[in-house]
Formats: structure tokens, C-alpha cells, sequence
């Protein structure tokens, strides 16, 4: 006999039946179900947000700036009008000044960092690798970065000649120890079983450092990248100062004796790009290399 499974009908929930429920529930799971997902259209709108945030930033520092030189706080020759600067920055990106001194500091601040990565990752893996190194190297390095760079800055010049060489050591000098550093912190955070599996699959050096170390600690040395980024630019700069003959900061000391306020503004804001745009490929590497950490967030 055919029975008849006709679908019986269906009652929902009363709100008493789903307060017992959510009661019912462990706080982890009722901490899920209070904190639920946005919704897409939220998702959506969120980088959209992050990407217009440095433009209202960047609008309200004009702004305030205006406001500044219109209430007349300070005087002119310290606190120029927006305008006269732009007018400065666009005169002499015209006559050639600008691009010239700019291609001067973007080569030292270039190859100084460049140098300076490879010096200071090469001596970080060395030196987490054989910890008697850290001992006898520490108060050495330490003692050095400790003194400013202003301080030994005349005397690298005077080593070194009043050309590019002596900007490019300046810069090295003051890159090589935060990449050092995190190259040390990334490369001791990979955990002692990981590389107790690896040995015991008969991995050779390159393959432990290739496979399992580089990428564990990848995320430390992108930080470390990141800042030495921006501590290139100043060693470039403090260079510059000391040794008044070509590149960015050149032209602002010597625009600064001239007191030519509006060319000391657009300089330093041709500086903060300059460190703004290498702050950034380091944000794509890093965007390219760690994807997977996207995906590996709760």
C-alpha cells in the first residue's frame, strides 16, 4: 500500500522558544550569533572608505593650513600661503630644479637602501644562526646606532668625498640595523618543531631557508622593510644637510638661508612624497607575497 506522506505543516519558532534557545548556547556560540556578519553591501562599502580617508586627511591638513594663514597666527615667512607653494613647487619643477635635486636623493636613498637590506638581512641570518655572534657583535652595533647620525655625518664626509659615496654609507648606516634586527626576530619566531620536521625529512641549508624559513619569517622582514623605507629618505637628507651640494635636502638648506620659506615647504613636501611612494611598493610587495594571510583571518 501507497502511504500518503503528504507534508505536514510546519510551525515557526515563537519568540519565548527562541530566547530558551539562544539560553541554550555556549558563549562562544552566542557570541557568534550576536556579532554576525555585515552585510555585503557593507563589505562592499568599507574600501571604498579606505580609500577616500587619506584624501579628507590630506584636504583637512590644506584647509587648516588656509585657516592658519588667513587668521594670520604666524608670519608669512614661516607660515606661507598654500598657494605661494604651489606656485614655488610648480616654478621650479618647471626650470629643471626640482627633477634634478629629486633624482639626486631618490638614487642615494635607492642604492643606500638597497646596500643596506642585503647588509643587515645577511647579518641578522648570520647572527640567528650562531648566537655567540650576538654577544660579541651586540656592543658594537649598539653603541654605534646609538650615537646620532648628524654627529659622524661630517666625518664620512670628509672620509669619503662630498659625492654620492659618503650620502649612500650615511644611509646604509642607518638602514642596515632595524633590517638586521627583524631579520633576527623573524627568523627565531619560526617554531623549533617546524624545524625539527624539516631536518627530519633530510632537507639540505637552502632548502630549510627556502621553504620553511624565508616564508615564516617574510611578514617581520616586510615590517622592517617598511621602516627602513623612510629611515633611507632621512639619511639621505641628513647628508644633504651637512654637505650643501646637490639633492633635496641641499636645496632646502639652502633655500632656508635664503629664506625662502615657499621653497623650504616644497621641498619637504617633495621629501614626504618620495618617502610616501617607497612606503607604498613595500605595501604592495607585501600585499603580493602574503596574500595567504587574507585568507587566514577569522
Amino acid at each position: 500500500m501507497i502511504q500518503n506522506t503528504s507534508a505536514q505543516p510546519t510551525t515557526q519558532p515563537t519568540t519565548h522558544q527562541v530566547a530558551k534557545q539562544r539560553d541554550a548556547l555556549s558563549p562562544l556560540e552566542a557570541t557568534t550569533l550576536k556579532y554576525r556578519r555585515p552585510h555585503r553591501g557593507r563589505l562592499r562599502f568599507r574600501p571604498r572608505l579606505r580609500r577616500l580617508a587619506p584624501i579628507v586627511t590630506l584636504a583637512l591638513v590644506i584647509l587648516t593650513w588656509q585657516l592658519m594663514y588667513a587668521a594670520q597666527l604666524y608670519p608669512t615667512f614661516l607660515v606661507p600661503a598654500p598657494v605661494s607653494v604651489l606656485e614655488t613647487f610648480y616654478a621650479k619643477l618647471v626650470d629643471g630644479t626640482l627633477p634634478h635635486h629629486f633624482g639626486v636623493t631618490l638614487a642615494e636613498t635607492a642604492l643606500g637602501l638597497f646596500i643596506g637590506v642585503m647588509v643587515g638581512s645577511i647579518l641578522g641570518y648570520v647572527i640567528a644562526n650562531v648566537p655567540i655572534l650576538e654577544d660579541v657583535l651586540s656592543p658594537v652595533i649598539v653603541a654605534f646606532q646609538s650615537t646620532p647620525t648628524i654627529a659622524y655625518a661630517p666625518l664620512l664626509i670628509l672620509w669619503f668625498g662630498n659625492g654620492i659615496q659618503s650620502k649612500v654609507i650615511i644611509v646604509v648606516i642607518i638602514v642596515f640595523f632595524p633590517t638586521m634586527m627583524n631579520t633576527i626576530v623573524g627568523l627565531r619566531a619560526v617554531p623549533r618543531g617546524l624545524r625539527d620536521v624539516v631536518c627530519s625529512l633530510n632537507a639540505s641549508r637552502w632548502q630549510m631557508f627556502t621553504k620553511l624559513e624565508l616564508p615564516a619569517g617574510l611578514a617581520v622582514l616586510l615590517t622592517g622593510l617598511k621602516t627602513s623605507a623612510t629611515l633611507a629618505v632621512i639619511g639621505a637628507v641628513v647628508g644633504e644637510f651637512v654637505s650643501v651640494s646637490d639633492g633635496l635636502g641641499s636645496m632646502v638648506a639652502i633655500a632656508r638661508n635664503q629664506f625662502n620659506t615657499p621653497l623650504v615647504y616644497a621641498g619637504v613636501i617633495t621629501l614626504s612624497l618620495m618617502a610616501l611612494a617607497l612606503y607604498s611598493l613595500v605595501s604592495l610587495l607585501e600585499k603580493r607575497f602574503l596574500r595567504w594571510r587574507r585568507y587566514s583571518r577569522v
